[in-house]
């Protein structure tokens, strides 16, 4: 950088007409006063006024030290008033970049990159007779508890298994003792009960039941959703109990989904022969069939979507032009993320279409976008739905 006495000398030179290309090109590129806007600059010790306020001092002291010939002051304070015209400008710009700058950052901090949304996995925990909870996604595999004639194990595909041994031990044999095992949103488990009764448990539910089956029937209750494949006993039904509903059957295959937010409890058959009760009515379900109770009314027999319904269980999820809000249901409780709706309208829309659960919510939310089923915007755990 040139010193102001080379400055003036070499503006003497050019206003005679005796500058190379060289000396021209250095004089029009000469910035002092803007490099002096740069100077002292710290964000953490220096306030932004006083930076300015120092830049105007500098400014101004630069311009008083400059003495020209009478002869030349006119053309020289031309240069001056632009040369600080420069400065000014380039000051503004620079103030202005920095202002911009901290309010970029601050839309970048409330904005920060929104954290992708997983789906949920094999998550349960097991709470024992004796008021003892265990884990189940954390626990590791193997034996977990050992109880009078069972035993509780964690198998390496994330399957709960109890094992029956007969026991002479009469208060064993005489007073049952349960056992839940819950998920939560965004859990699913698998449980084996001692009859060899295999249960698949959806997201949000629980299923609570002995640990031996013990006396003329094996009786279990359920909330939220669950599919059963019924070990084979004649000689002792299985009934499982929900929100008021019973399904009693000898072995078989079925799902029930009693959802406290559903309006009914829906008990659909894929294999055997099923007998749903609820209040004073009774049906008998064929393979195929679904019988849906509502608050103890009559209960309402209609072929079942099959496929639609066991989607959960075989890591899809299907919709067959559902209503969104039943989609957003499902969801909620699988991505364990609240839902709310900006638009009353969109509630009526309705969406079809297969996708993996085990994709994240942005991929489900973008196919249902693209056929225009709704918009969407995420804030936290918190999916907002739009027209």
């Amino acid at each position: 950088m040139i010193t102001k006495e080379e400055f003036l000398a070499l503006y003497e030179k050019y206003m005679s007409g005796q500058c190379t290309a060289d000396e021209k090109k250095l004089l029009d590129t000469y910035r002092d006063e803007m490099i002096l806007a740069e100077e002292g600059w710290d964000d953490d010790l220096v306030k932004e006024e006083d930076v300015r306020t120092r830049i105007w001092q500098r400014l101004n002291n630069n311009r008083k030290i400059v003495q020209l010939p009478l002869r030349k002051v006119t053309k020289y304070r031309w240069l001056q008033i632009a040369a600080v015209f420069v400065a000014v400008l380039f000051a503004g710009l620079f103030f202005m970049q920095r202002k911009k700058n901290q309010e970029t950052g601050t839309v970048k901090l409330t904005n920060k990159v929104q954290p992708p949304i997983l789906p949920g996995g094999n998550k349960a925990y097991l709470t024992l007779a004796n008021g003892s909870r265990i884990v189940l996604d954390d626990a590791q595999n193997g034996k977990l508890a050992t109880r009078p004639g069972v035993t509780v194990s964690k198998t390496g595909n994330g399957m709960l298994v109890y094992h029956f041994t007969n026991s002479n031990n009469t208060t064993a044999a005489t007073t049952p003792e349960f056992n839940t095992i819950t998920t939560p949103r965004g859990g699913q488990y698998q449980v084996v009960l001692e009859d060899g009764t295999r249960v698949w448990l959806n997201a949000a539910s629980s299923i609570r039941f002995p640990q031996a089956f013990i006396g003329v029937t094996r009786e279990v209750e359920l909330t939220g959703e669950a599919y059963f494949e019924v070990a084979k006993n004649k000689t002792k039904p299985f009934i499982v109990q929900a929100n008021g509903t019973k399904v009693q059957v000898f072995g078989t295959h079925f799902n029930i989904n009693a959802y406290g937010d559903n309006n009914n409890i829906t008990t659909t058959l894929l294999e055997g022969s099923v007998r749903m009760s609820s209040g004073s009515s009774a049906v008998m379900l064929a393979p195929g069939q679904q019988g849906d109770a509502v608050n103890g009314a009559t209960i309402k027999v209609s072929p079942a979507d099959i496929q639609q319904t066991m989607a959960w269980k075989n890591g899809l999820f299907i919709f067959h032009d559902l209503n969104i809000t039943e989609v957003m249901k499902q969801v909620g409780r699988w991505y364990d993320v609240d839902v709310e709706y900006r638009d009353d309208d969109v509630k009526k829309n309705e969406f079809g279409g297969t996708v993996s659960k085990y994709k994240n919510i942005t991929e489900l939310l973008e196919v249902m976008v693209l056929t225009r089923s709704i918009h969407y915007k995420i804030e936290g755990r918190r999916v907002i739905i739009m027209k």
